[in-house]
């Protein structure tokens, strides 16, 4: 009968691992549902330290919120412009780039025919962009559809917003007096948000900067692959590449091979002059996180909600790994991640110049 506690913890184990199972199977399922509400999770937690500091200047709550959330339909409702312009122009010159394509493919076989590589029946016309860009156009969202999406977010981040200052009163209430959990909550709560809203702002000023550069270069699209650019620097690793590619591409096909260096010249350059110091302003407060675990991130959550999934990967397994800390049954689970120190100890200073809120450690 010694045996009974350490059997009833293995089998309460196993139950929760086939819940965590059939959990991911029900996110893959309902993945348009948890989407909405992952994006308006992530918005509010942008927007969140601007109610507050409304709310400290005497704005009443319901006015704070309406406030922030009209500038933020207003930046949204100029980024799809931005993009369906963009997107639009691009269409609408195809011809032009399939010249420009089948010029630079016969500099290409020119080039691997000098020196006896046999391209066989590959000829400048083998690849149709008219075909490509009609695969492209069935698989985005109807303009109907998009609406809606957009709709239910600012309906979901709206109520989000008010709901807010009510959080850290039930989070305390859960957690109970006299562990440490709630302050190992409360620090990691003021990680994320401060991680989310840092990233957003470097992922602005890479995506202008890389537009900038490409529009005064005179590249194709040059809008577009701005703001291309700061929706895929939110995907740890593989966001910037991916971004990079059409730009790269785009300035081959007008440019040539110079072209294309130029370009990828600058993305090392914004790189560096960008996100290092990003990197470095986390790494003085030791927020690292093992990369086979924000890597497998990106893979899980692309997975099960797709792109959005892979642009929000860590602010939604930041969120998991809080969870799995506040559960007696599972931090083990990150303890064996590597990440239990983000919950350990005094780490980071509060971010009271964003306007965070943290529930109070009794």
């Amino acid at each position: 009968m010694a045996d009974t506690p350490a059997l009833s913890r293995s089998l309460g184990t196993v139950l929760l691992l086939t819940a965590a199972i059939f959990l991911v199977i029900g996110i893959r399922s309902i993945a348009y549902i948890v989407t909405i509400i992952v994006v308006s999770l992530i918005l509010a937690m942008l927007a969140y330290p601007a109610t507050k500091a409304l709310r400290s200047r005497g704005l009443p709550e319901g006015a704070a919120v309406g406030a922030v959330a009209i500038v933020a339909c207003l930046a949204v409702m100029l980024l799809c412009y931005l993009v369906f312009f963009s997107f639009e122009s691009l269409v609408q010159d195809i011809p032009l780039y399939q010249q420009e394509l089948s010029a630079r493919l016969a500099e290409v076989l020119a080039v691997l025919d000098r020196f006896g590589i046999d391209t066989g029946s590959f000829s400048p016309s083998s690849i149709d962009l008219q075909r490509f860009a009609g695969i492209l156009s069935s698989s985005a969202l109807s303009l109907v559809d998009l609406l809606l999406y957009l709709f239910f977010i600012a309906v979901t981040t709206i109520f989000m917003l008010l709901e807010a200052p009510r959080v850290p009163g039930r989070i305390q209430k859960l957690a109970g007096g006299g562990s440490g959990k709630i302050e190992g909550f409360s620090r990691m709560s003021r990680f994320l948000i401060d991680f989310v809203i840092v990233r957003t702002e470097a992922n602005l000023v890479h995506g202008f900067l890389f537009g900038t550069f490409l529009w005064v270069m005179g590249v194709h699209a040059a809008v577009l692959w701005g703001v291309l650019t700061f929706l895929l620097s939110y995907i740890p690793y593989i966001g910037l590449v991916v971004a990079a590619l059409p730009a790269i591409f785009f300035a081959w096909l007008q440019f040539g091979i110079w072209g294309a260096i130029v370009v990828l010249a600058a993305v090392a350059v914004l790189n560096a002059l960008v996100e290092n110091p990003i990197f470095a302003h986390f790494a003085s407060r030791r927020f690292d996180i093992p990369a086979l675990v924000v890597i497998l991130s990106v893979i899980f959550w692309g997975w099960a909600l797709g792109v959005a999934g892979m642009i929000f990967a860590v602010p939604l397994t930041l969120i998991i790994l809080m969870v799995f800390q506040f559960s007696d049954d599972w931090a083990w689970v990150n303890t064996i991640l590597g990440v239990d120190h983000l919950f350990m100890g005094e780490q980071t200073p509060p971010v009271e110049s964003r306007g965070v809120e943290a529930p109070p450690a009794r």
